[in-house]
């Protein structure tokens, strides 16, 4: 189950373009084959929306909310490093995840992009993915904080892949609060930050996250 809601997944959480209403309806049928459960109903709550949205009004919305809200930036190791040098080494451990798995990262992208990540659990990878997804787990947990308070659709989707994973545990909870709290860390003094190359925009100082559902 947990391979089909990270291919889902990886397609929904790409930019979407006339491709995504080309897969709308495989995807439908693949979501119609998954048990009863949260992971299900929140697909079938986003592929309802998509199928009902404009792909011009889908693409807006995808570029207000990923690229320019840094609230809810989908690149993974955003959360836990920022934009300091540590990121850099953390972006391998992605890379080496994928080699593991038997594949390259994808041209264009860091793998650290959440649909990359659904998308090397689609490929084979599940297990690779399923370690990376729980090492983020905090950085994930406040992404749907993050969409949920701007009421996107895109939480349904990101709940999903939470629902794939073991419960957080209290040192999670807890890592995701501070997180909250405090943001991501800034560069210590003297090293330039690590730069973000990938479909969003070049990520600059990095601010504290805001608490109260505002957005950027």
């Amino acid at each position: 189950m947990d391979r089909a809601v990270h291919l889902t997944a990886s397609v929904l959480l790409s930019y979407p373009d006339e491709r995504l209403a080309e897969a709308l309806p495989l995807l439908t049928e693949t979501v119609g084959t998954l048990p009863a459960g949260e992971p299900a109903r929140r697909l079938r709550a986003f592929l309802d929306h998509a199928a009902a949205t404009p792909q011009q009004d889908l693409a807006e919305h995808y570029v207000a909310t990923f690229d320019l809200k840094r609230r809810c930036c989908p690149y993974l190791t955003y959360y836990t490093y920022g934009d300091t040098r540590k990121r850099g080494m953390a972006l391998l451990r992605f890379k080496h995840a994928f080699r593991e798995a038997g594949f390259e990262p994808a041209e264009g992208e860091l793998p650290d992009h959440l649909a990359v990540v659904c998308e090397l659990s689609a490929r084979g990878g599940t297990a690779q993915a399923s370690r990376l997804l729980r090492e983020h787990r905090p950085g994930l947990d406040l992404l749907l904080r993050a969409l949920e308070s701007e009421r996107s659709p895109y939480a349904h989707v990101v709940a999903a892949v939470l629902a794939t994973l073991p419960p957080a545990t209290a040192r999670e909870r807890a890592a995701a609060a501070k997180l909250a709290a405090e943001g991501p860390p800034a560069e210590e003094v003297g090293l330039p930050p690590y730069p973000v190359n990938g479909s969003g925009p070049e990520a600059g100082p990095t601010p504290s996250f805001p608490t109260d559902g505002g957005s950027r």
